[in-house]
This record gives C-alpha cells, structure tokens and sequence, in this order.
C-alpha cells in the first residue's frame, strides 16, 4: 500500500495511505477479468468416462491433462474433434480458444497405461499419438475459485458500509446526526490563556466568573445563587470573540467543546436536532463542561420571519430543539453554554432571554489604551525599532478591531522584510496602514497633469475643511498617489466619541462635500471622483433624518426598525411623509455644500497653496498642513480624554496612598448610609 505524507493536527508529518474507492474498482475488474479467462477462457465439456475414452480411441484429442489430485483429466480437441463433438463454433477467438472435454477418471494409477493403449491403436491406424502432462491440482486454488467472487462481494459491502458509517471519523451518512463538536480536556487542551486577550477587560472579568463558577461551585451555591445557563458574546468582527473562548478552554480545567452554528445544518430533514440533542448528551456525560457556539446567527435567527408556505423549517426545528434542551424539563446542572455572534439583531428573543443566555457580553472596539495592549501582544514575536511609539501608533489606528491591528503587524513585518531591513520602523507600520485601509499603491496608472492638477484640488478641499471645522477629524496625510479604487485621499485619525452632536454631523458632510465644492470654485467644473463622498454624505443625511431625528420638520422621530422585524413591502410613512423626508435630505446637504464653499473662498489661498504642494510632493502630512493654515483652533478629543485619563489616575494613586481616615458622618448612625445630597 503506497503512503504520502500528512500533516497531523499537531503539526507532525504523518502518513496517510492512498486507497480509495478507485482501487477498489480496479481490484474488482481485475478479479472479473481472472475469473473470465481463467475459467471461460475455452469451451469445456463435461463427459462421462465411457464417451471420453470413444473420443480418445478415435483420434479426437492432442493432449490430455491428468489432474491427479482431483481425479479429473482434460482432452484437448483438435479440429476433427471439434467438429464431430459439435464444438467448432470459432465465435470466440481469445487468448485460448481451445476446446476440452473433461471427465472423471476411474483409476488415477492405470490411466497411463490406457492413454499407452490409445497410442498404440493411432499409431497402427496412421493418426498422430496424444500427449499426456500431469498436474498436481490445488485445494487452495480450487476453494479460491469457488468461494472467490462471494468473500470478495462480502468485503466489498463492509468497505463500503464503513465508509457511509464514517468508520473511526463518525462523519457518515449513519452518523449524521452525531454532534461536531471538537473536545477539549487537559490532555488536549489550547495554548491560549487570557494573558494572550489585550483589553477587553469587562468582558474578561465576566468570562472568568464563569470559568470560577465551574471551579468552585460551591461559593456560589451556599448564598443560594444560580450558576449562569449561558452568556453570548455579541460585537463587531474581529474583537476577539472567538479568541475569549479559546482563553476560556485554554484556562478552564473542565472540558470544552468547540463547533460552529453552521455545523448543525444539513441536507437531511431532522439532523440538526439530533445534532442538537447529541451535543447536550455529550456535555451532560462531562459535566462541568463549557459548550461554545460560534456564529450562532446560523441557526438561532428569529422563527416566523420567512415563512416557506407550510413546509417543513429546518432550521426552525433545530432552533427549538437547542432552546428545549437549554431550559427544558431536564437538567442541565453543570453545562454552561457561550456563544458568540456580531448580529444579535437576528436572534431570536426565545434564545436572548435569562435562563437561557444570562448574559450578554459586548465585546466593542478597542479603545487607545485596549489598542496599546493588543499592539504590545502582536509585537511580542515581530523585531521592531527601539524608537518605535506605540501610543502614536495605536493612535493611528482609531477604529481598528484586534484582527485588524493583528493585520497591520503582519503586513509591516513583510514590508521591512520586503525592503530588506533589520527591524520594522514606523514608516512600515504606516505603509501597513494604508495598505489596508486603501490598498496598493498604483504608481504604474497613468495620470495626465489636467488629472493630477484636478485629484490634488479635490484633496486639497477635504484637507481645509477638515482642518477649519470644530468636529473635524485630525488629519493625518494627504495623497493623490492612486491606492486601490481610489485616485486621491485623505487619511484621518477618527475622534473617539460616545455621544455624536448633530454639529458634529454636520462638519463630517461638510468635509466629505469639500471635494466637490472645491472643483467647482476653482476649477470652473465639476468630475466623477466625488461619487463616494456623495454616496457616503446622502446615507448621513438620511440617517439624521429618519433615524435621529435631527430635522426640523420631522423631529423626533425614528423610522429605523433595531430589532430586525423589516416593515416589508410597507412603509411606515405615508407618501407626503416620503416627500418631506427627500426634502429635508436635500436641504440638509445643499447647506453644507454652501458652507463648505464658504470656507473654501475664505482660505481659498491656503488651499491652493496645498493644492500646489500636493502637486509637487503627491504626499503630505499633518505638519505641512498646519504650516500652511496654522494651528488647530479647537483641541482634539484624543488629547482631551487622554489628560482626562491622566488625571483620574492620580486622583486614584493620591487617595490610595492616604491613611484610612474615621467616618467624617458623625450624626449617621453605624452601618447607614450618608444623608442624599442633590
């Protein structure tokens, strides 16, 4: 059996062995094939003795074959044989087309001695003598030949039944309805721990409690608490939802099993409830044990949304088995179930509810201190520049999930590499970023000076506006080297900010419509490169409009349905209401569209002046900027919450370091709390 190496699950070059149906097939032909030459490779007649010997005596035969063993012996017809014992049909013309006749001997010891008889009669009457051969018959060969073609048809059906059954994997057809799960214990466990999840330290405080409830049950149930049923991470991709679960198996010492949401679907009518039901039987047999479900959106979406006119709803039956089992009349003591999704819009409400998912755990986008943590863990292997600022960097990076940072490291360390550099600097990183956030440079495409002269005035325009607006994000650089789709653009470090005021969508329209202004003003008319920032600006506009009511004709109100239940083929507004809310579209953006023509004729000399530049240098930054339209007049919020920051961590440190004082309430009796104070 020939073998090709594998790679194992440990990494480990294994082997596999390359047998599969296709040899099974050609092993079966090749039997067939044996069978019909060795045993239908001639005709064979099948006589009794006395007419054998008749044969003989007349010359029928060229040689005889004597099969001791067996007591058979075997004439070989020649054509005047064939002819008088009706056998001289030449239909068949194989590899031996000889025609026999066989019988079975009286005496294995005398028929020598008859074959000398036959000689001597064919030699007095002038016919050629026969020949004579012996053989040694095999039982083996003989029992092969006989009961050959059915062991070989019995093989054949239990190769072919312990593949529908899966065999030792369990992924067959009589398996279908075992349970995907992938067991994690001590003995195979993960190597991530919570040391390896940066930020996210919400989340991991309430993850821990639910590894400590499986550890020590007992702190909790002696109060007469319940230990959580559930709790469901929900976020944005790439947080680390999948890579808080990992922690949890790789901290927990309860065994873990791992599938996703996709592998209870099948073609089969039933098979994710009964993948269901063995999940639970399995978590049941190892309890304590955690169960994660990724991307449980795939199966746990709202019932009744699509109804398929009566028929049967896969989906729907495995949804119900998941929510019985999760709190029905059974007991599921000692299973905890984690889940994770970035759509929990679609959940079903049955699935949210306590009881069964407890808790619901956001796992936002990190913040500049979370960032930091996350590009000091993916920096651990990677050989930076002793120089490198990784606060400027996370900085950099506003808006950037853990996978994305993950991303940017990764691609800096190809661009060091690409360059053939001994550490990764900042410029790399910096590369890195714009190569994610636009794409590669197109250096090659072919631009004339009326298009770069166009491109840099475009630019030009976001940079002012940006620059000249109190909620304007801080710019970072200016390009009009072509990167992915687009011919120019502007980069931004985005604002951190809980609560947006309608001002400062305003400013961001304001921006995005400056390169449009910009052509108009100054080059007399207007292009194509603006259809982004048209798009973008007119789903901002309809937004303040029919999600957060900020119009003055339409104010507080809200036709955006959260939770998922589309409206369908209605509207909920009638179509006066349609009419009024294109109109207050369309004034909201022509507002700003004059304003940011305002501006641009107000510092219309500093924006040629950067136009010019961007001309001459295709790249600028955030330094020639300012040289050209002076320091910011407002202070950016980054800075402000990161001296916010910097404060409350003294006021802690400071009160941490003073002595424990008496109680100031002297009028309060022991153990009440102080009087409420407006």
């Amino acid at each position: 059996m020939a073998f090709l190496p594998n790679q194992n699950k440990n990494g480990n070059s294994g082997k596999r062995p390359l047998f599969g149906m296709y040899w099974m097939y050609i092993l079966i032909a090749a039997c067939l094939f044996g069978l019909y030459y060795v045993q239908d490779g001639g005709q064979t007649k099948s006589v009794d003795w006395s007419e054998f010997e008749e044969a003989a005596k007349a010359g029928d035969f060229t040689k005889i074959e004597v099969v001791s063993e067996s007591g058979t012996a075997v004439g070989i017809l020649n054509k005047t044989g064939q002819k008088r014992q009706g056998m001289n049909d030449d239909s068949y013309q194989g590899p031996d087309s000889e025609k026999r006749m066989k019988t079975i001997i009286p005496s294995s010891n005398k028929i020598q001695d008859k074959i000398d008889a036959w000689n001597e009669q064919l030699a007095a009457e002038g016919k050629p003598e026969i020949t004579v051969k012996y053989e040694r018959g095999s039982d083996f060969m003989k029992l092969f030949w006989a009961f050959g073609p059915i062991l070989l048809f019995v093989f054949l059906m239990v190769y072919l039944s312990r593949r529908m059954s899966g065999g030792a994997g369990g992924n067959g057809i009589f398996n279908v309805g075992k349970s995907k799960a992938r067991i994690f214990d001590k003995d195979n466990g993960t190597d991530v721990t919570f040391k390896d999840v940066a930020g996210l330290a919400e989340a991991k405080v309430e993850i821990k409690e639910i590894v400590e409830f499986l550890k020590n049950p007992q702190r909790y149930t002696e109060l007469g608490a319940k230990i959580p049923r559930g709790a469901l991470l929900v976020g944005p991709p790439g947080t680390g939802k999948t890579l808080l679960a990992k922690a949890v198996a790789g901290e927990a010492g309860v065994p873990f099993l791992s599938l996703s949401g996709s592998d209870f679907v099948e073609m089969f009518v039933g098979v994710g409830a009964a993948r269901v039901r063995d999940l639970f039987k399995q978590a049941k047999d190892k309890a304590p044990c955690i169960v994660f479900i990724d991307e449980i959106d795939a199966v746990g979406r709202a019932r009744g949304k699509n109804p398929n006119m009566g028929s049967n709803d896969e989906r729907e039956n495995t949804l119900n088995q998941m929510l019985t089992e999760m709190d029905g009349f059974g007991s599921n003591n000692g299973v905890i179930i984690l889940a994770a999704t970035n759509r929990a819009d679609m959940l079903d409400k049955a699935l949210m509810r306590p009881g069964r998912f407890d808790r619901q755990i956001y796992v936002d986008l990190p913040e500049l201190s979370d960032r930091v943590e996350i590009f000091n863990v993916h920096l651990r292997n990677i050989k930076i520049n002793s120089s490198l600022d990784v606060e400027q960097l996370a900085r950099q990076t506003q808006g950037f999930s853990g996978a994305d940072i993950a991303n940017v490291c990764n691609e800096a360390a190809l661009i060091a590499a690409r360059n053939n550099k001994q550490a990764v600097d900042w410029s790399d990183f910096m590369a890195a970023i714009d190569r994610i956030v636009g794409g590669l440079e197109k250096r090659s495409r072919v631009i004339t000076d009326d298009e770069k002269f166009a491109i840099a005035t475009h630019e030009a325009g976001h940079a002012t506006i940006s620059w000249m607006t109190e909620y304007g994000n801080p710019l970072v650089k200016v390009t009009i080297v072509p990167r992915g789709r687009a011919l120019g653009a502007a980069w931004y470090a985005p604002e951190a900010r809980q609560i947006i005021p309608t001002q400062a969508l305003l400013d961001t329209m304001c921006g995005m419509l400056a390169g449009r202004a910009a052509e108009e003003l100054f080059l007399g008319h207007i292009g194509t490169g603006a259809s982004d920032d048209l798009e973008k600006t007119t789903k901002l506009a309809r937004a303040m409009v029919m999600m957060y009511g900020m119009s003055d004709k339409l104010p507080n109100i809200n036709y955006n349905d959260s939770t998922g239940q589309d409206y369908g083929f209605s509207k909920p507004y009638s179509e006066e209401t349609a009419k009024l809310i294109d109109e207050e579209v369309i004034r909201i953006i022509n507002e700003q569209y004059e304003r940011a023509k305002s501006i641009l004729r107000e510092y219309a000399a500093q924006h040629n002046e950067i136009r010019d530049l961007l001309v001459k240098k295709e790249v600028i930054y955030n330094e020639d900027v300012k040289a050209i339209l002076g320091p910011r007049k407002w202070k950016s919020r980054t800075d402000e919450i990161i001296e916010i920051n910097r404060k409350e961590e003294q006021n802690r440190k400071a009160v941490e370091a003073k002595p424990a004082a008496g109680n100031a309430d002297d009028d309060n009796e022991p153990g009440t709390p102080p009087p409420f104070n407006k």
